[in-house]
């Protein structure tokens, strides 16, 4: 592989696993509440 094709590699693996990592921060520190549209037990 040339040193082009690497450095391209190298930068999408770092984007891929760096937004991943991301996410899971983001979702560690805010996580998501159930909606509470509707009383629990209430009938649809």
């Amino acid at each position: 592989m040339s040193a082009g094709a690497i450095v391209m590699l190298l930068i999408s693996i770092l984007i891929v696993w760096g937004g991943l990592v991301a996410a899971i921060v983001l979702l560690r520190r805010h996580p998501e509440e159930p909606e509470a549209d509707t009383p629990a037990g209430a009938a649809d």
